[in-house]
């Protein structure tokens, strides 16, 4: 509350943080209750943190952390979403510069940068990675067809798309041959 007594909005890291101990407490079909006993926590103070509106103390996280079984920096990552994130290709007029974020890979993770050429009508069936594995695609030229096996992108020159590495995933190309910069972030386990 400000001195007026007017509420706060919550900030984007408490958000994401809140977002981070629900996510992982369900993960592990863990109640609040219990995860909040595990953590020696009040069961109002950790459903304030999950709802984004506390501002818990390094020590309080980490208490959660030890709870939850995972390193404290997954819980200050804001990168969560696994599920298929396209990013398209944008045009820029002769002699513009571009410069653009494509993608932000939070911390806690092992990269690998894989350069990945396909000729044209080439079908390659990906390898399930360890759990919690995200894939970033980014087409450096040409076309190709990607991403989860139950549903796969259609992708062309400076389209990224980032996916979960750890489900079944394919890259098919059609008449067109494509060079791809492959990104593997994997969780790093301790």
């Amino acid at each position: 509350m400000t001195p007026g007594g007017e509420r706060r909005p919550a900030s984007s890291t408490a958000i994401a943080v809140g977002a981070q101990i629900r996510r992982r407490r369900e993960q592990r079909g863990m109640s609040s209750a219990e995860l909040a006993r595990r953590a020696g926590l009040g069961k109002a103070t950790l459903s304030q943190l999950e709802a984004g509106r506390g501002n818990p103390t390094i020590k309080t996280l980490d208490a959660l952390a030890i709870a939850l079984r995972i390193p404290l920096t997954d819980l200050l990552a804001r990168d969560t979403d696994p599920g298929p994130v396209l990013v398209p290709g944008t045009d820029l007029a002769d002699g513009e510069v571009g410069r653009e974020l494509l993608r932000r890979i939070s911390s806690g993770n092992s990269l690998e940068i894989w350069r990945l050429r396909m000729p044209p009508g080439t079908d390659l069936d990906g390898v399930p990675h360890a759990t919690g594995t995200i894939e970033h695609l980014l087409v450096s030229s040409g076309r190709l067809t990607a991403g989860p096996t139950d549903g796969p992108s259609d992708l062309c020159t400076g389209d990224l798309l980032a996916f979960a590495g750890d489900a079944p995933h394919l890259y098919r190309t059609g008449p067109v041959a494509a060079d791809v910069t492959v990104v593997i972030a994997s969780p790093i386990i301790s």
